[in-house]
């Protein structure tokens, strides 16, 4: 998620948009194969798409971060743009990449598995745990990364795949932490989808913890040496 060399806007559009459809049909995906090879045990089917999230994560960032900043999520773009890493312009373009892209993905696995390419979810998440967790989830994910990008940059792929992959563990919500997945997850009526009447509180609370831990990260890396720009 680093890089000293600046990319033009289209090849870091390029690299977002590449990244969003493999990253949102990894979960998708994923999470279609797991159910249909787990017999009904939801807790190997979860397993399984944790896994194949977390690999994907760690290939995407390491390939596309030196490209783009590896952001693939709204939360992590908003946080570079708090921090005037990012032109308001840029992030707006990012945003809508992540999302076009990552619902080409979601369509694409739809197609793979033959299922109907134009759906919605109908599996609640709501209530004050669920949206908890997705606060919890995105404040770590978000403070993970603005930690690493300017103590430890090379660090960022594995933990951010590894912070994901155990996050779908310990938080009620399973860790969406991505208010573009969240989005396009609900387009999707599978393992991982979540109703459309759902997502507006889990991008809230998504929003806050983003928020929260560009502050706190800032506030604990004040005066350190060796800053990393990106996005």
């Amino acid at each position: 998620m680093d890089g000293a060399a600046r990319p033009d806007l289209s090849r870091r559009l390029a690299a977002e948009g590449i990244g969003s459809f493999f990253l949102f049909a990894g979960v998708i995906g994923s999470g279609v194969m797991a159910e249909q090879l787990a017999g009904g045990n939801v807790a190997i089917a979860l397993l399984a798409n944790t896994i194949a999230t977390g690999a994907i994560l760690y290939v995407l960032i390491a390939m596309l971060g030196p490209i783009s900043g590896a952001h693939f999520n709204p939360a992590v773009t908003l946080a570079f743009a708090i921090r005037r890493e990012i032109s308001l312009a840029a992030s707006a373009a990012f945003v809508a990449v992540q999302l076009a892209a990552g619902a080409i993905g979601a369509f694409a696995v739809h197609v793979m598995f033959d299922l109907p390419v134009l759906q919605f979810s109908t599996k609640a998440r709501a209530g004050i745990g669920q949206w908890t967790g997705e606060l919890i989830a995105t404040f770590g994910l978000v403070l993970t990364i603005l930690l690493l990008v300017r103590l430890r940059p090379a660090a960022i792929p594995a933990a951010v795949g590894l912070y994901i992959a155990s996050a779908y563990w310990f938080t009620s919500s399973t860790s969406f932490a991505n208010p573009a997945i969240t989005v396009v997850r609900s387009l999707s009526d599978t393992f991982a989808g979540i109703a459309p009447a759902d997502v507006p509180m889990f991008i809230a609370a998504q929003l806050v913890g983003a928020v929260i831990a560009t502050f706190v990260a800032g506030w604990m890396t004040a005066g350190a040496e060796g800053s990393a720009e990106r996005g």
